[in-house]
């Protein structure tokens, strides 16, 4: 069995690889300069690097799973997100308010994607 490990720390990888699925570390982007608007946009740019590092892309999600800290960004939030899938095959997906690690973060995602 080979599962391989991109970019390990002590905690964690960012990326982990198995029989053909990539899976993704939570993706943030607090500052608490940024709005949900923009926080969803730079989590799903790194999604998207990360994806092509693993030999993925977006249109290979399988799944995601976005953490929101107010139910109040879900319009705003979606916004962003149905821009970025607007020409892609359509991972499943769900979204739940959850508190986060740190107050400045807005929104994270976790994503499973098929890599060939």
């Amino acid at each position: 069995m080979s599962i391989e490990r991109i970019e390990s720390t002590e905690r964690m990888s960012r990326i982990v690889k198995h029989q053909g699925t990539v899976y993704l570390c939570g993706q943030t982007a607090g500052d608490a300069a940024w709005d949900i608007a923009e926080q969803t946009q730079r989590c799903l740019d790194k999604i998207e690097d990360l994806l092509v590092k693993a030999g993925s892309s977006r249109d290979e999600m399988l799944s995601v799973t976005i953490y929101i800290r107010d139910m109040k960004d879900f319009a705003a939030m979606n916004a962003v997100w149905d821009a970025w899938v607007a020409n892609i095959g359509k991972p499943a997906r769900a979204c739940v308010e959850a508190r986060m690690a740190r107050p400045e973060i807005l929104v994270e995602f976790s994503v499973t994607a098929a890599y060939q």
